[in-house]
């Protein structure tokens, strides 16, 4: 088991490009095979270069666990609503993605870069976190629940 106290979270940087690259795979095929009617195999949300930009943006800030092996990521968005009609100002982290390579999960990674995200969103002074997890990425919904999440909103759908 990984001692996550010697190991750091930290923000990604371009050296980090092909492992990000790999784990990002690995989150496309867990979402492809809960809904093959929507994600298709074997590809990734980013190819390096679109990567490579998202790395410069602070808006969109990419934390990765490393003890000497990139072993996850924890994608996020800040986001700001500010004089709106309807909603209160705040800031906002959004989870786009947590992902723990498969050969390391069970040894706290992803709540050692959950807990990095909400210090960071904290101490940007964000209002809250927020995140999607599909529908059947039943392993993902107990993670964040565990995390002291609850549910916000319902997002449905109906195939025609």
């Amino acid at each position: 088991m990984t001692d996550t106290t010697i190991a750091s979270v930290r923000k990604a940087e371009k050296r980090d490009i092909q492992a990000l690259m790999a784990l990002l795979h690995q989150v496309n095929m867990v979402h492809y095979e809960i809904r093959p009617d929507l994600f298709k195999p074997h590809t990734t949300k980013y190819d390096e270069a679109e990567l490579e930009a998202v790395l410069d943006d602070a808006s969109k800030p990419i934390f990765v666990f490393d003890d000497g092996r990139v072993k996850g990521h924890a994608f996020c968005q800040i986001s700001e609503v500010r004089d709106h009609r309807l909603l209160q100002d705040i800031k906002t982290m959004y989870i786009d993605d947590i992902c723990v390579d498969a050969s390391a999960r069970g040894q706290h990674i992803g709540k050692a870069l959950y807990e990095y995200v909400r210090d960071y969103a904290r101490s940007i002074g964000c209002y809250n976190i927020t995140l999607n997890v599909w529908e059947g990425n039943d392993s993902a919904l107990s993670f964040y629940k565990n995390m002291g999440m609850s549910v916000q909103k319902t997002g449905m759908e109906s195939i025609l």
